[in-house]
C-alpha cells in the first residue's frame, strides 16, 4: 500500500508541476512581450537603440517582472491540474479506495513548497542581478532621452549636503542600488544657501565622498552654459545612505537583504522596505502552499457535481480577492502602520485558515 502511496504521489506531483510551469511559462512569454513592446515605443520616441539590445533588456528584466506572477502561476496551474485529475475520474478513483482530500492535496502542497523554496533562494537571487545590470543598460540606452520622460513624472529626488553647500539633486533613472544614476540634474546652493549653479549631467557615479559627474553642462546666473566631460560633486553621503533613498528592493536579492538590513539599522536609517521585502520573501513558499490549498477548494468537487465553469470563476475571484488583501497588507507595511512581519505573514496565515476551513466543510460537513 505504501508503495502505491508512494507512486501515486509522485504521479500527482508531476501532474502539477506540469500545469504549474505550464502557466507561468505562457505568463512570462506574456510579460517579455509587454515589456518588450513598452521598450519599442520608448525607442522610437526618445531613442534609436538596436533591436537585439531591446530584446536583451526585455529578457534580463523577464526575470524580476516574472516573480510577481509566480503565485497567480501556482493558483491557475494549481485549479488546471485538479480539474484534470478530475475529468479523467482519477480524483474518484483515489476517493474509492479510501483515501482522504488530505492525501492527494499533500503532493501539490509539496510541489508548491519546493517551489517557493527555489524561487527565493535561487531564482530571486538571478532576478536581482539580471535587473540590476538590465538598470545598467537601460541607463546608457535610453540615458538622455530617459531624462525628459521621467522627470515629468518626478522621478528620483535627493537632498544632500557637501563640502561646497547644499545641493537637490534629481535622476531620472538610479542603478547599481542607487549607487549609478543616469540623467542628472543638480541645483547647487554655496554655503550661504544661495542659489550658485545648476547642472545637468547624463550620468553619476557615486565614490568616496563625491559624486563623479560625465558630460556635465553647468548654468549659472550671468554666463552662458559651459560643457564638461568629467565633473566632480562633492557629497557627505554614504553608500548606504544613498541605497536607503534611491535603491530599488528588486535589485537586492535574498541573501543580501540581511547585510543592508543591518548597515541600515546600525546606520540608523529606516529600512522598512527592505525589512518587509525579506519577510515577503521569506513567505513566499508559505503562499504558493495557500494557491495550492484555494485551488483545492473550488476544484476538487466541480465535476462531481457539475457547475465547472461557476467553480473557476470562484477561485479565481477568490485569487483576486486574496491578491488585493496582500497589497493592502503590503501598502500598511510600506506606511509603517503595521510591522513588515505582519504585513507580510497576515495574508498567508489568513488565507490557509480560510482554505482549511472550506476544505474541512466539503469533507467531513
Amino acid at each position: 500500500m505504501s508503495i502505491i502511496t508512494g507512486t501515486l504521489a509522485r504521479y500527482i506531483s508531476w501532474r502539477f508541476m506540469v500545469t504549474i510551469f505550464g502557466v507561468f511559462l505562457l505568463c512570462t512569454v506574456l510579460i517579455f512581450f509587454v515589456d518588450f513592446i513598452e521598450i519599442l515605443r520608448q525607442s522610437g520616441k526618445y531613442g534609436s537603440v538596436p533591436v537585439w539590445l531591446m530584446i536583451w533588456l526585455s529578457m534580463l528584466r523577464l526575470a524580476s517582472y516574472s516573480e510577481l506572477v509566480l503565485p497567480f502561476a501556482v493558483l491557475i496551474g494549481s485549479i488546471g491540474g485538479f480539474l484534470m485529475l478530475s475529468r479523467s475520474s482519477e480524483l474518484v478513483i483515489v476517493r474509492s479506495a479510501g483515501m482522504s482530500v488530505w492525501q492527494f492535496v499533500a503532493p501539490g502542497v509539496a510541489v508548491a513548497f519546493v517551489i517557493g523554496v527555489v524561487a527565493v533562494t535561487a531564482y530571486n537571487p538571478l532576478a536581482a542581478a539580471a535587473r540590476d545590470y538590465a538598470d545598467s543598460l537601460y541607463g546608457e540606452a535610453f540615458g538622455k532621452q530617459a531624462s525628459i520622460l521621467k522627470t515629468r513624472n518626478a522621478g528620483a529626488w535627493l537632498r544632500q549636503d557637501g563640502s561646497d553647500g547644499q545641493s537637490v539633486m534629481h535622476s531620472s533613472l538610479a542603478a547599481n542600488n542607487g549607487l549609478s544614476l543616469v540623467g542628472v540634474s543638480v541645483i547647487q546652493y554655496d554655503k550661504s544657501d544661495n542659489f550658485l549653479e545648476r547642472i545637468e549631467a547624463r550620468q553619476a557615479e557615486l565614490k568616496d565622498g563625491r559624486w563623479e559627474l560625465s558630460d556635465v553642462w553647468v548654468s549659472a546666473v550671468g554666463r552662458e552654459p559651459v560643457h564638461y566631460e568629467n565633473y566632480i560633486l562633492s557629497t557627505y553621503l554614504s553608500p548606504t545612505q544613498v541605497r536607503d533613498s534611491l535603491g530599488s528592493v528588486l535589485s537586492v536579492s535574498f541573501w543580501e537583504l540581511p547585510r543592508f538590513i543591518e548597515i541600515a539599522d546600525k546606520a540608523g536609517l529606516p529600512a522598512t522596505r527592505y525589512k518587509l521585502q525579506y519577510q515577503i520573501l521569506l513567505s513566499r513558499p508559505f503562499l504558493l502552499v495557500v494557491m495550492v490549498l484555494l485551488a483545492a477548494t473550488c476544484s476538487l468537487r466541480a465535476f462531481r457535481f457539475g457547475k465547472i465553469q461557476s467553480m473557476v470563476i470562484a477561485g479565481l475571484a477568490a485569487g483576486f480577492a486574496f491578491f488585493v488583501l496582500a497589497e493592502i497588507s503590503r501598502n500598511l507595511g510600506m506606511s509603517g502602520l503595521a510591522s513588515p512581519a505582519v504585513a507580510a505573514w497576515t495574508p498567508p496565515l489568513f488565507g490557509c485558515l480560510l482554505s482549511l476551513t472550506v476544505l474541512l466543510f466539503q469533507e467531513d460537513g
